[in-house]
């Protein structure tokens, strides 16, 4: 059984570019779901995938100059991400359109701007690196880059964690406060670009957004408290981080598609069992006749009788 054991986390161990992959699929297992678990409490979800589109247009054009240079990619997705930010936000302001919906509307420009750029400049190869990314390729460069951008992204939540949980559940107050809403909000989404960036190397641009989104939206399942959401969230990550390299390596599979298929698996079964609001919770009030009539939160249940 140790033998097996051995022989199964032995590549972790062994090779290189599997301790670079480990290394950097941690610290972006570390960073970017809390963005993503606050992405869901602001009902933001479907914005982290549009803002992972949203950075192609800029990766396709530092491709396009200067090849696989992981700066310049790097420099053009985060332009990019920034760009595209502002102008969805400041159509948002100026037409009194939905935020979401300008946004879905200019990640649907950059993601066809993007694919464009890097047909011309390259071939199906090309577009498929970018696109879907190559964990097990990551280099010494593209390491310091991710984790660097992981540092400040944790450093940057710790300066803002309080303004952004009162922007969740209270922006009228924050802005009491004398805190500028818009500019927590514009600094939040920055965060999010510099991961997305960061995480195209490893995952592609179509799946960066998979390890920030699906490990926040499965702890959601298990806790109710914020703390409890962050530290699921980042232990489902890194899990799926270090299953899905090892089930890649093993059975010769993509390994950016096996870490965000096992984070998947995770959610469904978090679905199904966890601990708050799943299928087997709500199985189970039903089955109980008393959960039935006193469970909702309209009866609370009583222990004993409240006299007159």
């Amino acid at each position: 059984m140790i033998d097996a054991l051995l022989a199964l986390f032995a590549p972790l161990v062994e090779f290189g570019f599997m301790r670079r992959a480990l290394v950097a699929s941690l610290a972006l297992s570390i960073a970017a779901p809390p963005l993503g678990v606050f992405l869901m409490m602001r009902g933001m979800s479907l914005i982290g995938d549009a803002m992972s589109h949203a950075i192609l247009p800029g990766i396709a054009l530092g491709f396009l100059f200067a090849g696989f240079s992981l700066p310049m990619m790097s420099l053009g997705g985060i332009l990019s991400g920034l760009v595209v930010a502002g102008l969805a936000g400041s159509v948002s302001q100026m037409t009194g359109h939905r935020e979401d919906a300008a946004m879905a509307s200019f990640f649907l420009i950059s993601l066809a701007a993007g694919v464009l750029i890097v047909s011309l400049g390259g071939n199906s190869v090309d577009l498929t690196h970018v696109l879907f990314g190559s964990i097990l390729a990551v280099d010494t460069t593209a390491l310091l880059l991710i984790a660097s951008i992981s540092s400040l992204t944790l450093l940057g939540l710790a300066l803002m964690f309080r303004a952004l949980v009162v922007e969740c559940l209270d922006p009228l107050f924050l802005r009491g406060q004398g805190v500028r809403g818009g500019l927590v909000h514009g600094l939040f989404l920055a965060l999010v670009v510099l991961n997305l960036t960061a995480g195209f190397q490893t995952l592609g641009t179509l799946m960066a957004v998979g390890l920030m989104m699906l490990p926040a939206t499965a702890a959601r399942f298990w806790s109710s408290r914020l703390e409890g959401l962050i530290l699921i969230a980042i232990l489902v990550a890194a899990c799926s981080s270090v299953a899905g390299l090892l089930l890649s390596y093993h059975l010769d599979l993509p390994s950016g598609p096996c870490i965000i298929l096992i984070s998947g698996g995770i959610y469904l079964l978090s679905a199904l069992f966890g601990r708050r609001h799943s299928l087997w919770r709500r199985l189970r009030r039903r089955a109980s006749p008393l959960a039935a009539r006193y469970g909702d939160a309209t009866f609370p249940r009583q222990t004993k009788d409240p006299g007159p």
